[in-house]
């Protein structure tokens, strides 16, 4: 074989791997647009990828998720939204507030959007109906308003004394305050209590609700579900403790820390259903097609030292009726 020819073999072959790799397609992307910041996050991220897997998804294998953290500013929120869609991802999952979905509905048409929210999704324009949503948004629907009812009743029954409660709600979060402030006045006179509301969407305003208990103690408070306040759920707890104040918790994690109950959906399993639809949606199945799935996994959870503290006998009823008892 002549010199020439070898050369040429050789450099055709150097060729091949570069063309393997051009012939090989990009993974698909999932762009993460949350209010909140990756601390916040970590059990809820690791269900989202659990239902990714059973879909068939593993990141950095077959799919790449870009994480866009708003640290609770929403004025960030728009311009985050905006930069998912300009590098065209194949799927968005909003989440945080209503307000994070809202902004991602205004900046695309096309570009399929999940949600999990603790609202009614047709109430707050994200979809035409549950079982057809049509247009590009589709989800989960992990909490309802008849659920606060039955929170305010676990905490009527831990603290059967209780006549004045206090309700911490965001009013930043569109939906979830008004959602709350519709039901919550309704379910505390079914059970003869006066509610009071403090309304609270930063750090501060959070301090300056409980300085007013100094003037004005309640005897139980309970909190709206809210992204802000998981991230100020450690603040909450510990005023609570300083206060020596029987507190309902949205979300077990504030339970695990030392607040002293909670009664809700079990968000974890409300991010690994959206998992498993955003690895429906990057398989063809439009969001149009995509029933929002209602979750109906509710635990109690109590926090038994947290009960002794404060010098509670937990009822036997909620004992029974508790999914987990810390001790």
């Amino acid at each position: 074989m002549r010199r020439r020819e070898v050369i040429t073999l050789l450099g055709g072959g150097a060729t091949w791997p570069t063309a393997a790799r051009a012939q090989q397609k990009p993974l698909p992307v999932i762009g993460l647009l949350d209010l909140r910041s990756p601390q916040a996050m970590g059990d809820r991220l690791r269900a989202f990828r659990q239902g990714l897997a059973e879909a068939g998804y593993v990141e950095g294998d077959n799919v790449t998720i870009v994480y866009r953290w708003a640290d609770n500013s929403v004025e960030r929120v728009p311009e985050l939204a905006a930069d998912l869609v300009r590098r065209q991802v194949n799927v968005i999952f909003a989440g945080g507030s209503v307000n994070v979905i809202l902004a991602a509905k205004t900046a695309t048409t096309t570009i399929p959007i999940l949600f999990n929210v603790p609202e009614d999704p047709v109430r707050l324009g994200l979809v035409t109906s549950l079982a057809r949503p049509g247009g590009n948004l589709t989800g989960i629907n992990f909490f309802s308003g008849e659920l606060i009812a039955k929170q305010l009743a676990f905490l009527h029954e831990m603290v059967p004394r209780a006549a004045r409660v206090v309700l911490f709600v965001n009013p930043a979060n569109i939906g979830s305050a008004g959602a709350t402030e519709r039901e919550a006045p309704l379910a505390a006179r079914m059970l003869g209590l006066e509610l009071k509301m403090v309304r609270a969407s930063n750090a501060q305003e959070i301090d300056a609700g409980f300085a007013t208990f100094a003037t004005e103690p309640p005897d139980a408070m309970f909190l709206a579900v809210d992204g802000f306040f998981a991230i100020r759920r450690a603040q909450f707890v510990q005023q609570a403790a300083h206060h020596r104040l029987p507190a309902l918790y949205p979300d077990r994690e504030y339970v695990e820390i030392g607040g002293l109950m909670s009664y809700a959906s079990n968000v974890a399993e409300a991010f690994r259903q959206t998992g498993i639809y955003a690895g429906r949606i990057l398989k063809g199945v439009k969001p149009a097609d995509l029933p929002v799935a209602q979750s109906s996994k509710y635990e109690l959870v109590i926090n038994h030292q947290t009960a002794r503290i404060l010098g509670l006998a937990v009822p036997q009823m909620l004992l029974v009726a508790a999914d987990e008892v810390i001790e």
